[in-house]
């Protein structure tokens, strides 16, 4: 996808989570205790990331799935598990490297991890596409044209997840916006649910596609909301 403002935002967010927020983010999303806050959004993705994974088939023995924004590797683990092929890649050069680490011995080399943009078309086609919290960071414009470059390389579903309008998350961006520029993480984008699914019912790539189950998770200082997206 060529569109200006989304290299720009992907930009921002490679160089935060590689270089800013490297360290915390391989924290949290280790087992190592974390603090009251951090916790609730440990177990806020831990339960995303179930749900995602509820919506992909029991049995993934060849298919092949897309971790896109995969950061530290646990979905793809997850999937590889149930016999998928999995391309895993995130902007992040630092956590893909922590991801390879992490990885079971008995998984070894089954997942294809690489650091890059999830759109490139280099990777390929594939039966199902997972972006767990990697487009929340995204407008609604750019993450609607993101979903519509991966539908004509999706052969089944495409789940995500995105970050729903709502009073708590409207202050909490606001507290945000007070901290030094330097210290910030790039700002969540909240999107309203019904101006999000017009938005993707116009899009031309995704004609053939239908809005399929939902769910948001809350969890203290995370909350996310998963959307499931099927080929009709």
């Amino acid at each position: 996808m060529n569109d200006r403002t989304y290299l720009a935002r992907r930009d921002t967010i490679e160089h935060y989570f590689d270089r800013t927020a490297a360290d915390a983010w391989a924290r949290l999303t280790s087992t190592a205790r974390v603090g009251g806050i951090r916790a609730t959004v440990r177990a806020g993705r831990d339960r995303m990331r179930a749900t995602l994974l509820g919506w992909l088939p029991d049995d993934l023995a060849g298919k092949r799935v897309l971790d896109a924004g995969c950061g530290t590797g646990a979905l793809a683990v997850e999937a590889a598990r149930r016999g998928a092929e999995v391309v895993a890649i995130d902007l992040s050069p630092t956590l893909v490297a922590l991801a390879r680490e992490r990885v079971p011995a008995g998984l070894a080399g089954t997942i294809d991890f690489r650091a890059g943009d999830m759109l490139d078309p280099a990777l390929g086609s594939f039966d199902h596409v997972v972006a767990m919290d990697s487009l929340i960071h995204y407008a609604e414009r750019q993450t609607v044209g993101a979903l519509g470059a991966l539908a004509g390389r999706a052969r089944h579903s495409m789940v995500f997840t995105y970050a729903p309008s709502n009073p708590l998350l409207a202050t909490m961006i606001t507290v945000g916006r007070l901290f030094p520029r330097g210290n910030r993480a790039p700002f969540i984008e909240p999107l309203a649910e019904r101006r999000l699914r017009a938005a993707l019912g116009a899009h031309p790539e995704l004609d053939v596609w239908r809005c399929g189950r939902t769910k948001r998770i809350a969890s203290g200082f995370y909350t996310s909301q998963a959307l499931e997206l099927v080929k009709s």
